[in-house]
């Protein structure tokens, strides 16, 4: 009979594994541990954001570990008050752990997001790139292929549509993948020598800018892109610890 795991054993093993404290980030990520329960866990659950939606769903399931993407605090400083002291009131209720991993999932070479996205687009020729926060933070994929198979595998491997700004070549040579909300660095990862950049979502001058850089910038939405690599961390925490876990889907729309 397998014994109690412990809310300790995942955490230090999770810490250890994406190296939450060498790796640097935005201060709201506050990566690691968010909210402790009581010490036991039997459940694990995955999300991209700490929302209501989820922490409902977890509460629903029976999840009492769940990990996410952008944690509680990613918003910054808020009171807690309305809808927030509700859902970590909720949260105490249901002795609900939670465990964030913003940039440190982002980059990990096996279980990151632009590792998992890169892999289910078939790509094996990849080198990190693009540094943010003292690390490469995106992966530049050398491939030849052309511009319509990479948006229908691209759509394929997300589920949905893709929008397309083909102001590059047809036929790719250097494809640049950061998941999320990269858009706003198409300057610097042109520099690169990139001719299509994958990314998740973008703000309105990009696309002007993708015309003027001769530059296909393909938009595959900022949740769906980064869906991947919370599902790997809790798959690699179920086969570690021998714990079920579900993936709880609450899309934003972005």
């Amino acid at each position: 009979m397998r014994g109690v795991i412990t809310l300790g054993q995942i955490v230090s093993f999770a810490d250890e594994h994406l190296r939450i404290r060498e790796i640097g980030d935005w201060a709201n990520a506050l990566n690691g541990l968010q909210l402790e329960n009581s010490g036991a866990v039997t459940q694990l659950g995955a999300a991209v954001d700490a929302s209501t939606r989820a922490i409902d769903a977890a509460i629903e399931r029976g999840i009492n570990f769940l990990v996410v993407h952008h944690g509680l605090f990613w918003p910054g400083l808020q009171p807690i008050t309305g809808g927030r002291r509700r859902m970590l009131e909720r949260a105490f209720q249901h002795d609900l752990a939670l465990y964030s991993a913003h940039l440190p999932l982002d980059v990990h070479s096996v279980l990151g997001n632009n590792a998992q996205l890169a892999a289910a687009l078939g790509f094996e020729n990849t080198e990190p790139f693009f540094e943010a926060k003292g690390q490469p933070v995106g992966l530049k994929i050398q491939a030849q292929i052309s511009r319509a198979e990479l948006v229908a595998k691209l759509e394929q491997s997300l589920g949905g549509p893709v929008k397309t700004f083909p102001a590059g070549p047809e036929q790719t040579r250097i494809i640049g993948l950061i998941t999320g909300g990269a858009g706003s660095d198409i300057y610097e990862v042109a520099k690169e020598g990139i001719d299509t950049f994958i990314t998740g979502e973008a703000p309105h001058w990009a696309a002007v800018a993708a015309h003027e850089l001769g530059l296909n910038l393909l938009l595959g939405g900022h949740y769906a892109t980064e869906t991947f690599g919370v599902k790997a961390l809790a798959a690699h925490l179920s086969d570690r610890f021998g714990l079920p876990w579900e993936f709880l889907d609450c899309p934003t729309g972005l």
